[in-house]
């Protein structure tokens, strides 16, 4: 199963993480130095939710990020999913 977003088509990203060394000034060291960069996956936040569409009279089921979720809150479910092209 993919990780992609069925409204906002937000899918899993490439990133980075930053590999420090050292102890903390604050702490006692002589600070933290930066020796290299990771290559890790970001990930969208997905749920998979039935969405209840008053004008079909009936529940959908959508896999979606919760800032999706979000859209359907303000926007409503029928408008949110038609435009996405799932109705």
């Amino acid at each position: 199963m993919s990780r992609v977003c069925s409204i906002r088509g937000s899918r899993v990203r490439s990133g980075r993480k930053i590999h420090r060394s050292g102890l903390a000034k604050k702490k006692g060291g002589i600070g933290r130095h930066v020796t290299k960069t990771v290559k890790r996956k970001i990930s969208p936040n997905l749920h998979t939710k039935r969405v209840f569409v008053p004008e079909l009279g009936r529940y959908v089921k959508v896999k979606a990020s919760c800032k999706a979720f979000k859209t359907i809150n303000k926007n409503g479910a029928f408008a949110t999913l038609k435009k996405a092209g799932l109705i």
